[in-house]
């Protein structure tokens, strides 16, 4: 049987539906400000974005009854949204595409959901549309089972926002994970305001990790003077971990250094960063100096580290 907390836990996943379902106008009977309703626009989107696809597959993937797709299909063809041919592989079921007009109706939904969802994010504060994406990326990570549910990592540039992004992260993950004290993020956003005033994009660097459409690691290179540029910043998100992304931000540390002409790569980090000092050390950086400190609170061990390129 189900506890008190359960009922709890339960009550509230069921509010949040009723809330989201009229929040998208799942209920009205025109989504979109057309004559189709949402499972309607669902299907044509499908169909469009897939360039051609079985009845049968829809049903699997899309959780639909048959008889109910068939009755979609046949509203499409008559409105001329898509023509169907039968499937080769299975002549009990055909393959639908869209026709010229359905794939000019699937375009203008996709332009109706974003501009609705545009106007939505812009009665939001700064930061706000991205919370509400990473909450959503939360649920959709920990309901889906599935191996693929999220896409894969990609490494860019930093962009406007970004470096913000990285002083919030990191401050807010080192303050939890290690109990590092507001100093740190002091230092963090020191380093990241050097970073923008004296950016020179032949000799500094930032990359972001980005995954999904949100951050979820960063590395700096930043001119340290004489022929020496300094490795900064490193971070991979929690929910990126074990993706090799680390490895990957290192790796364009190294070749953008020397790509620039340094001679030397730098760094300095703290030894209980375990994962951070193993892909230093597999890298090939050597341990030059360490000394105890305490400039974020508890009693560190400080290391810096080189790589001679």
């Amino acid at each position: 049987m189900l506890d008190i907390m359960e009922f709890a836990t339960i009550d509230a996943v069921r509010d949040f539906n009723r809330f989201y379902t009229n929040f998208l106008g799942v209920l009205n009977k025109a989504y979109l400000d057309s004559p189709y309703a949402l499972t309607d626009v669902r299907v044509l989107f499908e169909i469009g974005s897939r360039g051609g696809v079985a009845a049968s597959t829809l049903t699997r993937d899309l959780h639909l009854d048959p008889a109910y797709l068939s009755r979609i299909l046949k509203r499409f063809r008559e409105d001329g949204l898509v023509e169907t041919k039968p499937d080769p592989e299975d002549l009990r079921s055909q393959i639908i595409t869209v026709t010229g007009k359905g794939r000019a109706q699937f375009h203008e939904f996709v332009r109706r959901s974003r501009a609705e969802i545009a106007g939505h994010f812009d009665a939001l504060a700064i930061g706000e549309p991205e919370r509400v994406v990473e909450a959503m990326q939360t649920i959709r990570a920990v309901l889906n089972s599935s191996a693929n549910a999220m896409p894969a990592a990609i490494i860019r540039a930093h962009r406007p926002g970004d470096i913000g992004w990285i002083v919030q992260s990191q401050g807010r993950f080192y303050s939890e994970e290690f109990g590092w004290d507001m100093r740190f993020e002091g230092l963090v956003a020191e380093v990241a305001g050097k970073f923008l005033s004296n950016f020179n994009p032949q000799k500094d660097r930032c990359w972001i990790a980005e995954r999904g459409g949100l951050n979820v690691g960063s590395v700096m290179v930043a001119d340290g003077g004489d022929g020496i540029a300094k490795l900064r910043l490193l971070y991979v998100d929690k929910a990126a971990r074990g993706l090799g992304l680390g490895k990957l931000l290192v790796g364009e540390c190294i070749r953008f250094a020397r790509d620039a002409g340094y001679r030397q790569l730098s760094l300095w980090t703290n030894d209980i960063l375990d994962t951070a000092r193993g892909i230093y050390i597999q890298a090939g950086f050597r341990l030059v100096s360490e000394e105890k400190h305490r400039m974020f609170g508890p009693e560190l061990n400080g290391q810096t580290w080189v790589l001679d390129l």
